[in-house]
């Protein structure tokens, strides 16, 4: 019986929402993520303790710092991930704000090129969009005024088991335009391979390739 009840338990979520950023000077910092374009939400005050936070477009996760907020060393924060449907585009949106951003790069071979870039495995640093474009694999870094860095990753298609399959979520348009491009563009080679004849079911095909492409599913033909 007890088995049973603990089978038919339903699953507690559990939402990763804050990320805590060490930093030394609070106002520098805040006009430094300011700067980046995201929202500010909180800027608290009591006595020895003051806490800010920043939550970046789109992001259901958002970022603190602040007064005592943190025993960490400031600048000790490394490889905090932003994740992106169009690299090219969020690295020019960031030097648009006058944000000093690494070139875009992708991970090649299996040497360590001698810099401490753990988000990389040990692999060496390339430059340039990967070449098969492929999701997960071009990245562009840039850091805060203390040293806390910051990693563009592009993703556009997750892999299988990484997204709710119950839902499908899009957070700006800007996203979902993305997604629709990639949509056409798959869509047109469709039609190539069927003769090149107009498919008066393209929303029911570009609909089933955005929610698989998003939840890991395989792609329609």
């Amino acid at each position: 019986m007890a088995a049973a009840v603990e089978g038919s338990k339903a699953r507690v979520d559990m939402k990763l929402e804050i990320v805590v950023i060490p930093v030394s000077d609070v106002d520098r910092a805040k006009q430094f993520y300011a700067k980046l374009g995201w929202r500010l939400d909180a800027d608290f005050a009591a006595g020895e303790w003051r806490v800010i936070q920043f939550t970046p477009p789109g992001s259901p996760s958002s970022v603190i710092f602040g007064k005592n907020v943190t025993p960490a060393a400031p600048g000790s924060a490394q490889g905090l991930y932003l994740i992106v449907s169009d690299i090219e585009a969020a690295r020019g949106d960031l030097l648009s704000r006058g944000v000093k951003v690494s070139e875009v790069f992708h991970g090649g071979g299996d040497e360590h090129n001698g810099r401490d870039e753990p988000y990389l495995f040990g692999r060496l640093r390339v430059g340039g969009v990967d070449p098969e474009h492929r999701s997960y694999q071009s990245f562009a870094s840039f850091s805060d005024p203390d040293g806390n860095g910051w990693l563009l990753q592009e993703i556009t298609a997750r892999l299988p088991g990484r997204v709710d399959t119950d839902g499908t979520m899009f957070t700006s348009p800007s996203e979902l335009a993305s997604a629709l491009r990639r949509a056409a563009a798959a869509h047109g080679e469709h039609e190539k391979r069927n003769g090149g004849e107009h498919d008066a079911n393209w929303p029911d095909w570009y609909a089933e390739y955005i929610v698989n492409e998003q939840t890991g599913k395989p792609l329609p033909s």
